[in-house]
Formats: structure tokens, C-alpha cells, sequence
């Protein structure tokens, strides 16, 4: 069971990485083959949902980079519905694999109580809006989210709705890459708009996280030694 949590840990530090040396490079080069991935039509999509399960899975590419070459490959429409299902295959593949390799290793150790313990107990009685805050905000990475999700015992069904809940923000980077905003020189008009909406979404996400996690150590401090779980 060790072997394969550190295994596990090696595989998204490696991933890391590649995400931060690599990831803009490869979205870039998704969208310089634009026009060879449109022109395999299908065969084109099923590529990019797979290239999006990829990254999701292992972190290469940021989920915003992702929904804006979908916009620039395929529009609103197909690049949506490619990026997300790529995007949420890869968010529960991720989760299934924390879950099934490293939770009964983080339960052996839990066992033992203390502070980890009871701040596990306390993340696993919240509901989906914990995950929800987590997605939407933009400081937290997207596959590290999912596996560390995955270690803790929050529900799949929570995991799920709150998952969901970052749909929304990839629809507008879609939406951004289909107007032609691609990189950091957006252009002014819609998409300069719509980018600016997104940053202020994913502020307000960040600063309603730090609030719900302050909380959520409070009470998990508030608990006296005598309570904690054993």
C-alpha cells in the first residue's frame, strides 16, 4: 500500500511540473493544429476529449487553457461539450484513483486521531459547496484538488455536484477562445469582458473559500481532545 501512495505522490509532483514548464506550450500547440483537428471532424473531438481527460488527470494544462482552445478548435458548441467531458472524466478518474490507492493508507493514519483526524472528519460532513469553492477558485489546481478530494472522505456524490459546479467558468473560456481571445493579449471587446468577469468570479470564489476554510478550522479547533474520533 506504501508503494503505491508513493507512486501515486510521484506521479502528480512529476505532474506539476510538466504543468508549470510545459502546460501553456501544449495548449499552444492544440491551437497552432486548429486547423488539422477540424478538419479530422469526429475523430478531431474524440482526440481533444481525450487530450482534455489527459490534463485534467495529470495537471499539464490549466482548465482555462483548455476551454479556450476549445473555443479557438471548435467554437461554443463542440469545443464545450469535448472540454467538459474530458475535463470531468479525468476529475473522476482522478478522485476513484486517491480513493481506492491512498484513503485506506490516510485511515490507518487517521485512526490515530488528533487534528488531521477531526479536520477529516469535519471536511467529510460538509457538502458539495466545500468542493464548489474549491474548483471555482482559480489558486487552487485542478487535478491536485481532485486527489486530494479523493483522500478525504468526502462523498462521490458531493464530489460530483460540487465538480459540476466549475462548468460554468470553462463555458466562458470556451466562449473567450471561440471570440479569439487566446493568451494574455485579449482584445478589446466581448471576450475582454467576459475575461474580466471570470477573474472577478474566481476572486470572489477564493476569498468565499478562505472565509468557509476559516470556519471550518475553528470548529475543528473549537473540538476538545476528548471528542476527537478514535
Amino acid at each position: 500500500m506504501r508503494v503505491k501512495v508513493l507512486v501515486l505522490l510521484a506521479v502528480v509532483a512529476l505532474s506539476l511540473g510538466v504543468s508549470v514548464l510545459a502546460g501553456p506550450r501544449i495548449a499552444g500547440a492544440v491551437v497552432a493544429g486548429a486547423d488539422s483537428l477540424r478538419a479530422l471532424g469526429a475523430l478531431g473531438l474524440v482526440l481533444f476529449c481525450g487530450a482534455a481527460f489527459v490534463f485534467a488527470l495529470v495537471g499539464i494544462v490549466p482548465g482555462g487553457l483548455i476551454g479556450i482552445a476549445a473555443g479557438v478548435v471548435f467554437g461554443v458548441v463542440a469545443g464545450f461539450a469535448a472540454s467538459a467531458a474530458g475535463v470531468m472524466a479525468g476529475a473522476v478518474t482522478a478522485f476513484a484513483l486517491a480513493r481506492g490507492v491512498a484513503r485506506p493508507w490516510a485511515q490507518a493514519l487517521l485512526r490515530r486521531g488528533g487534528f488531521l483526524a477531526r479536520l477529516d472528519g469535519a471536511v467529510s460532513a460538509e457538502d458539495w459547496r466545500l468542493v464548489a469553492l474549491l474548483r471555482v477558485s482559480p489558486v487552487m489546481p485542478f487535478c491536485l484538488t481532485s486527489y486530494a478530494l479523493g483522500l478525504s472522505g468526502v462523498s462521490p456524490r458531493h464530489y460530483m455536484m460540487g465538480t459540476l459546479a466549475s462548468l460554468p467558468a470553462l463555458f466562458g473560456y470556451v466562449v473567450i477562445g471561440a471570440l479569439g481571445g487566446w493568451g494574455t493579449r485579449l482584445p478589446a471587446g466581448p471576450e475582454r469582458w467576459l475575461h474580466t468577469a471570470l477573474l472577478l468570479v474566481g476572486a470572489v470564489a477564493t476569498l468565499a473559500l478562505a472565509w468557509y476554510l476559516g470556519r471550518l478550522l475553528a470548529r475543528v479547533l473549537a473540538v476538545s481532545p476528548a471528542q476527537k474520533p478514535v
